[in-house]
């Protein structure tokens, strides 16, 4: 009972009852029939909140969240502000500044509280990161079984090489039953996420159920330490070519990092979170946590298959009207259905890919591509970036939100996230930016700005740029046609992004966004009004005064 010692040391627990390091198939059981809370918003908080299928355990395990947490509670999150951290952590709303002492007294009563109900907790043992040399073992202690089913879905197990592991180890204590009293506890609601970096807890208190917590929490402990050690932390996908070309992609929501980055002629190393080291890009996952709304199945044949497949989690899907999940086939499941939220989501192990890299890990990245989805219509589908562009686009983050998506949104709406994944980056943008700027100088790695966004006009005007020329563009990227000596460009005028003049495969009228639109005058004023945009949040964000070149 060494794992028992060590958390009544490091938290205090000790009457409890631990499930230590169960497998998949125990976790699939225990989470059917001993998870329980609320499942509907008028609903008792003893409800079950796990399901099998039609397929049993060789299907998958059904789970759903509180009603108020079908995605992350950013309003929630904080970290703790210790003296020594606090000029260092990038403090923003969705990673909010927390009291120490407060902290403290929080965690002692959630402790009592497990302590006085004799809580069955299951722990499960796992690693953030593929690597050793950067790998941060990763205990999560909880008392969902779905939550430790989802943690060996989505991290490595039983990596070897991690030198002093204990004292690098990470603990979440994922309490859903407990509900934080605000006066009391400084908290701003009944829940609370909460990381401790220099103590190495995560706490996760109340309605705060929703899987993806137990994955982010620590990509932001990550995108902390990575840094620290030197390494490049990125909220991207990766993949590798035949002749050994590594490519990384960064992007928002809808902009296509997932879709692009599965491709049947390179391998993937990971869709979602990696690390840049010496010795290459490595994946700091072990599986893939995918939306599901609206899921073409013949576009995502992966993601397809692995709905039916043993050892993978389905979360917030509705069973059909009149159905219990027990009798359905998951290929039944109406994956249009939004009516509990639209975040629905799919975890599956990186195995259920049938193209992955070795150890998902791969060489230097040749080629970076930081995707936007700009539907204003008026940026180049692609542009050819210096080491200067680059960190501004990369700092920036620019994607935009779609007319009709949001209550009130009747025009695209400029969406701008530092990193391509700011709510996780503990440490300034800046930091993030100039070790990515170090290592394409160290490595020759050359950058593309990809639109997957409208041309012709903005959204409702113009058409999306095809997915034939979006591939086509891609290829010639991650293929170095681009940057051939003697390849030629227009500069933007207004954006001052290099264009290429031509690209294979593609017709070279659209490559020059303002040839697309037949109003002219329209093009300037809408090319000018974003160009703005970027100039308002550059110095919103005060970039500048973080050592960012402003080249728009």
């Amino acid at each position: 009972m060494e794992i028992a010692r060590d958390l009544e040391q490091k938290l205090g627990l000790k009457d409890v009852d631990y499930r230590l390091n169960l497998s998949k198939d125990e976790l699939f059981h225990e989470a059917i029939a001993n998870d329980r809370g609320r499942i509907r918003p008028d609903g008792p908080d003893d409800e079950q909140k796990a399901y099998p299928t039609k397929l049993g355990i060789d299907g998958p395990l059904v789970y759903y969240t509180d009603p108020t947490c079908t995605g992350r509670p950013v309003t929630d999150t904080f970290g703790v502000a210790h003296s020594e951290l606090e000029d260092k952590v990038w403090w923003k709303n969705d990673f909010s500044k927390f009291d120490p002492d407060k902290f403290d007294a929080l965690l002692k009563r959630v402790v009592a509280h497990l302590n006085a109900k004799n809580a069955r907790l299951y722990v499960k043992d796992v690693y953030c990161g593929t690597d050793p040399e950067y790998a941060v073992p990763y205990r999560f202690v909880g008392e969902y079984a779905a939550h430790a089913f989802f943690a060996d879905n989505m991290f490595p197990k039983g990596l070897a090489g991690v030198a002093d592991a204990e004292s690098k180890r990470w603990t979440m204590l994922n309490v859903p039953s407990f509900h934080c009293d605000p006066d009391r506890d400084g908290t701003r609601s009944a829940r609370i996420v909460c990381l401790d970096f220099k103590n190495r807890i995560a706490l996760v208190a109340g309605r705060a159920d929703y899987c993806g917590v137990v994955k982010k929490a620590m990509f932001t402990v990550m995108n902390y330490l990575l840094p620290e050690m030197g390494h490049m932390s990125m909220h991207c996908s990766a993949n590798v070519g035949s002749r050994g070309d590594g490519a990384i992609l960064f992007g928002l929501s809808g902009t296509g990092k997932t879709t692009l980055s599965a491709d049947p002629k390179r391998e993937l190393i990971g869709d979602d979170e990696h690390a840049w080291t010496a010795g290459g890009i490595s994946n700091l996952e072990d599986g893939c946590y995918a939306k599901l709304i609206d899921l073409n199945k013949e576009a995502e044949p992966v993601i397809a298959a692995a709905l039916s497949m043993k050892g993978t989690l389905i979360e917030n899907v509705p069973a059909l009207p009149g159905k219990r999940m027990e009798d359905l086939d998951p290929q039944d499941l109406d994956l249009e259905d939004g009516s509990i939220t639209e975040n629905t989501r799919f975890s599956y192990p990186l195995t259920c890919n049938p193209n992955v890299a070795s150890g998902a890990k791969g060489p230097h990245p040749e080629t970076i591509v930081l995707l936007t989805a700009d539907a204003f219509g008026v940026l180049p589908p692609i542009s050819v970036l210096d080491a200067k562009e680059v960190m501004y686009h990369f700092v920036m983050g620019f994607t935009a939100k779609l007319a009709g998506t949001e209550v009130g949104v009747t025009e695209p709406k400029a969406a701008f996230s530092s990193c391509f994944g700011a709510p996780f980056m503990a440490q300034k943008p800046s930091v993030y930016a100039k070790i990515l700027a170090k290592k394409m100088e160290q490595n020759e790695t050359r950058c593309v700005l990809l639109n997957t966004g409208w041309s012709g006009g903005g959204y409702g005007t113009g058409k999306r740029i095809s997915i034939h020329d979006t591939r086509a563009l891609l290829d010639a990227a991650l293929a170095g046609d681009l940057h051939q000596p003697g390849a030629e460009y227009d500069v933007h005028p207004i954006f001052n992004l290099k264009m290429p003049k031509s690209c294979p495969g593609v017709d070279s009228k659209i490559l020059d966004p303002r040839n697309t639109w037949s109003d002219k005058d329209a093009y300037d004023a809408q090319a000018q009004k974003l160009a703005q945009m970027f100039r308002d949040q550059f110095e919103k964000q005060g970039f500048g005064e973080l050592g960012i070149e402003p080249v728009m």
